[in-house]
């Protein structure tokens, strides 16, 4: 039986989001909601302007530990690890020989020996076998995805709705750091991470728990919540990437723009370095901002002085500019540059548009200091 044939999986807040009248769609093997009754823009521009609560449990957990567990992560993500501070997250990769990317990935370290690893719900299986072949026998893996739900609060009230559960702002973590926390109670890992790009926080509870905060957070005012059709779309105005779209086995980080993270120049080497340190990059990508609100979709071609120099690799109207938006993988051959102006082949329309620096939206509270 193909992936497609099996039975979408659920989350344990199905029966909530059925009473809140969501409309569920199939994502990455998932039945998950994709918006409420006010609408996907409704739920952007309040996750912008106020806060929202996202169900995000279908994505993975894992826990690694082991004396040499910093050591072992570094010779398999992209960006290293073993320097990574207690308390920190870190936004990396994990690689094939080629140096394509098998999936984007949240490396959090809790202890000098102890990780937590958050990745995309679709690669899970592949992302474990992963690990377990690459990890010595020394250093313990567990997929934890199963007994463990996430709940991501997400905009500018976001460490107000925390106060009011309890606990003190002052306390909260950094940027892209992460703390163990209670909310109601609950242990859990709080991390000030997201993928809106507005201040928020990732909350990691026990599955048996997820319905039990999910009522308490929405129980907050002026917590609504919002669906993955709204997370797209705020993730795009932010130039975040989504595997299967700006990500994939035939994708490096390098052409993603990410290179500068990995230090290729360093003598470390890693699943993939050498794939990476040995070919120029084939592409790169770039935003490109679209006259009017007609969006272009994934895989529509681009036009360069009339010749053929890239795919889109997602786009969609953009609430907060009020215009659409798209991002594209661009061939190397091809000096784009910002400011340029392109055309997106829509079948029986071109639609104009302009290369463009990302963030296309540069108004985000995501580093907002508390």
């Amino acid at each position: 039986m193909s992936t497609s044939d099996q039975p979408l999986q659920s989350t344990v807040l199905l029966n909530e989001h059925i009473a809140l009248g969501a409309r569920m769609v199939p994502f990455a093997g998932w039945n998950m909601p994709v918006q409420y009754s006010e609408g996907i823009i409704a739920e952007h521009k309040h996750t912008r302007e106020q806060v929202s609560l996202f169900d995000i449990c279908h994505m993975g957990e894992f826990r690694v530990k082991g004396a040499n567990a910093a050591s072992a992560l570094d010779k398999i993500a992209a960006r290293p690890v073993a320097e990574q501070k207690n308390g920190v997250c870190r936004y990396n990769f994990i690689l094939n020989k080629d140096g394509g990317v098998l999936d984007d990935i949240i490396i959090y370290r809790l202890a000098d020996d102890e990780f937590y690893i958050v990745v995309n719900a679709g690669t899970r299986p592949n992302d474990a076998a992963h690990f377990r072949k690459l990890l010595p026998a020394d250093v313990s893996f567990a997929d934890e995805s199963d007994a463990t739900a996430k709940l991501d609060l997400q905009g500018p009230l976001a460490a107000d709705v925390l106060e009011s559960c309890g606990l003190e702002k002052a306390k909260l973590p950094a940027y892209f750091n992460c703390m163990k926390s209670k909310i109601g109670g609950v242990d859990c890992i709080l991390s000030r991470t997201g993928y809106t790009g507005e201040l928020g926080f990732e909350i990691y509870i026990p599955a048996d728990k997820a319905v039990e905060i999910w009522r308490l957070l929405l129980s907050k005012s002026p917590v609504k919540p919002a669906g993955l059709g709204a997370r797209d779309t705020l993730r795009l105005e932010m130039g975040y990437p989504l595997y299967g779209h700006e990500l994939n086995t035939e994708t490096s980080p390098v052409e993603a723009g990410f290179g500068a993270m990995l230090k290729l120049e360093s003598p470390r080497t890693f699943e993939g370095s050498d794939a990476l340190k040995a070919k120029a990059p084939s592409k790169k990508l770039i935003g490109i901002e679209l006259e009017g609100r007609r969006a272009a979709r994934e895989g529509s071609p681009v036009l360069f002085n009339g010749k053929l120099a890239g795919k889109v690799s997602s786009g969609a109207f953009s609430p907060s500019l009020g215009k659409a938006v798209a991002m594209a993988y661009i061939d190397s051959a091809f000096d784009v540059k910002n400011g340029d102006e392109l055309a997106l082949d829509a079948g029986k329309a071109t639609i104009p548009g302009k290369a463009t620096e990302l963030p296309f939206y540069k108004n985000g509270t995501v580093r907002k200091k508390l």
